[in-house]
């Protein structure tokens, strides 16, 4: 089982977290400042728009196959979905609760990533990178789904599954989980891992009272939608994006 978690986090948020330190290390040395820098998310991969509209679509295509990987891991030991908070129980409280946490981390986290650029401690995150093409709101919600899928099923559903099975403490597994979180987000700067090491706290604890991980999912992809989407369509307008 060790070796089963060490080799899925190796090659999926694991080894995403090991660049990320790299990464935050080269803008740390280059000689510009961190709010002087750009991390751009959902790069165009190609001029010619229908070759991009496949990279992007492959690159959902990988999420998808994060978000499952565990999935089928747990079931060749005879744990279900269920197990990982995967119910449809009460799916209108679980929207309801979705679209609540959706508000509790985003409005917290803007003004937490806005303090960061101005204090000099975080790059300014370009959420789009794509040209304006008729595809580009397909593509960019495409992926916010799966990235709320492939985080919240991996980090949070399967890791603290397996780490229990293991006898981690809970305490030291929700730490573990949100150490995670953020370690894969530091290529924003050291706002953005801070940031998201926070909501890996909040996630975690809420999976662990409650056992439920499609709020978590749903709010993750609201997130992530609001600032890919939002971003395309806001900041040819708005100077602080």
């Amino acid at each position: 089982m060790v070796a089963e978690l060490v080799v899925v986090l190796l090659v999926t948020f694991g080894l995403s977290g090991l660049y990320s330190v790299l990464d935050l290390v080269s803008a740390l040395l280059a000689p510009e400042p961190l709010a002087g820098q750009t991390a751009t998310l959902n790069s165009s991969r190609s001029t010619h728009e229908w070759l991009d509209a496949g990279y992007q679509l492959l690159g959902v295509l990988r999420l998808a196959a994060w978000a499952l990987l565990p999935l089928v891991l747990l079931a060749h030991t005879g744990i279900g979905p269920r197990a990982v908070g995967l119910v449809r129980e009460r799916a209108g409280r679980q929207v309801m609760w979705g679209i609540a946490l959706t508000a509790v981390i985003g409005i917290p986290g803007l003004a937490f990533y806005l303090g960061a650029v101005a204090a000099g401690f975080n790059l300014q995150v370009a959420a789009s990178g794509l040209s304006e093409t008729w595809w580009r709101p397909v593509v960019l919600v495409l992926a916010a789904a799966g990235n709320g899928a492939a985080e919240e099923i991996l980090v949070v559903g399967y890791l603290l599954v397996r780490l229990r099975q293991l006898g981690v403490p809970p305490a030291l597994a929700l730490v573990g989980t949100a150490l995670l979180r953020g370690s894969y987000h530091l290529y924003q700067g050291v706002g953005g891992g801070l940031g998201n090491l926070a909501m890996g706290v909040v996630f975690a604890l809420w999976w662990m009272r409650t056992r439920r991980l499609w709020p978590l999912v749903l709010a993750h992809t609201l997130l992530d939608v609001f600032a890919f989407v939002g971003y395309s369509v806001l900041s040819p307008h708005v100077s602080w994006l």
